[in-house]
């Protein structure tokens, strides 16, 4: 098996606020909104609307990122593949954590229900 320390370490030091406008343009091309993405980010990190802004404002790495956030205590409920990797089974942390927030963003822009997203 191939080690994924480097690329656990390309995640912690990758800038939330980089890597946000991404996650936007993927849910509104396929017709949800900014303020769905921001629910499925808040329920996932406990932020609230104005915590958000902040770790964009302060360009914050995932590693930040995550440490300020209270993970949903229903988040190890998300489950499946994303970028090849399944979820469940991500070793690191805060990887892991990382996918979590890839996995409910994808689900949101794939038409999930809401209710589906937020477990």
């Amino acid at each position: 098996m191939k080690s994924t320390a480097g690329h656990d370490e390309r995640i912690a030091k990758m800038i939330f606020a980089s890597v946000y406008p991404h996650y936007l343009e993927k849910v509104e091309k396929k017709g949800r909104t900014k303020e769905e993405l921001h629910q499925v980010i808040k329920w996932l990190t406990g932020f609230d609307e104005q915590q958000l802004q902040d770790q964009i404002d302060q360009k914050v790495n995932f590693e930040t990122f995550f440490e300020n956030a209270h993970l949903n205590v229903n988040a190890s409920l998300i489950t499946g593949v994303i970028c090849g990797y399944r979820v469940e089974e991500i070793k690191n942390p805060l990887t892991q954590k990382a996918r979590y927030l890839d996995k409910i963003i994808d689900e949101l822009a794939k038409g999930k229900k809401m209710e589906k997203i937020l477990r």
